[in-house]
């Protein structure tokens, strides 16, 4: 897998700000046209572009299949939540000797979010960076289990209903439960995740992630612990998904376990593979592909998972390297 992850260059950096530009117009467009209900389409695109963009970090440059990044995904929405929830109710959140009174202020709950999504993935990294190939993929699966149920098991919280956020939130003044002010944050922080994940990628610490991917045995020998770099990507990865879901849960105001499932990890990535694995950008184009497939097709049957799959397969088996091989090969020719 570290063989499809090369050096980020120029045309990288292009497309990124290509897509970023994109993104940006979807909103004057859709009220142009008098489809608002756009605007939320592709807020939930972005979303989940910034937690594929996160887990392409330890798949496609680390060359780690993990199955725990809806779990922290939740982890990010439930600290804002439960943040909102005391704020809300006038009760204390008391963790041991500290007692804090929550709070809707994203700008404390929301780097809370990614810090507590960060060291919830440090610590399963500690555990399961210790396999390789399928035990790593099994226990990141269970540890993704595990966050479900706990969530499941918040009945304070909602329990298996999920949590509804009745306090206001706030982001610096701004309302971020409005469709316009909801997307153009979203928006600016997967600008941030890219451009910090391109440069990172593209540093000596992208270099021996993606070397310690194709050969762990040569770099050992070179005297890099390569455990060190695994670890501090797959932290770094969890927090971008506990962002990714401290943004859900601040727009829709609501979280649930059904986010946290894996099923969920199982389609972040998809959507890394659907977009290619090879490039920071690409999982923004497979996240976008995977959701629009997914409204489009459920809009026509209720059974939507069968031809949804059969272009999953169908895109797996002849493009082998995703969207972005495919739009490679077009400018080419």
């Amino acid at each position: 897998m570290a063989d499809l992850a090369p050096t980020p260059n120029r045309r990288d950096w292009f497309a990124i700000l290509l897509l970023l530009a994109v993104l940006a117009v979807v909103p004057p467009i859709a009220e142009a046209v008098g489809q608002p209900f756009a605007i939320k389409v592709a807020s939930r695109v972005v979303v989940f572009a910034i937690a594929a963009v996160g887990l392409n970090l330890v798949l496609g440059f680390g060359g780690m299949v993990s199955l725990l990044h809806a779990g922290l995904f939740g982890v990010g929405g439930y600290v804002i939540g439960i943040l909102a929830w005391h704020d809300f109710n006038g009760e204390a959140l008391h963790l041991g000797p500290i007692a804090y009174a929550g709070t809707g202020n994203l700008l404390i709950s929301l780097p809370l979010a990614v810090l507590v999504s960060a060291g919830a993935a440090a610590l399963m990294g500690v555990v399961s960076l210790r396999t390789n190939g399928a035990y790593f993929i099994m226990i990141t699966l269970a540890f993704n289990q595990m966050l479900y149920y706990l969530g499941v098991a918040l009945q304070k919280y909602g329990g298996e209903d999920g949590l509804q956020i009745q306090g206001d939130l706030s982001l610096a003044g701004l309302d971020p439960s409005k469709r316009l002010v909801y997307f153009y944050v979203s928006l600016a922080a997967l600008a941030v995740v890219m451009v910090l994940v391109q440069r990172l990628v593209g540093s000596r610490f992208g270099m021996v992630l993606r070397a310690t991917a194709q050969n762990e045995r040569r770099v050992k020998a070179l005297g890099i612990p390569p455990t060190r770099y695994r670890l501090t990507a797959f932290a770094l990865s969890g927090g971008i998904a506990g962002l990714a879901g401290a943004l859900m849960a601040s727009g829709q105001q609501f979280i649930s376990p059904a986010d946290m499932s894996w099923v969920r990890s199982g389609d972040l990535v998809v959507m890394c593979v659907l977009g290619g694995l090879t490039t920071v950008w690409g999982p923004v184009l497979g996240a976008a592909l995977f959701l629009l497939l997914e409204l489009g097709l459920s809009s026509l049957t209720n059974a939507w998972q069968l031809p949804f799959g059969l272009i999953v397969i169908g895109m797996a088996v002849w493009l082998h390297d995703g969207l972005i091989g495919a739009i490679r090969r077009w400018v080419q020719s």
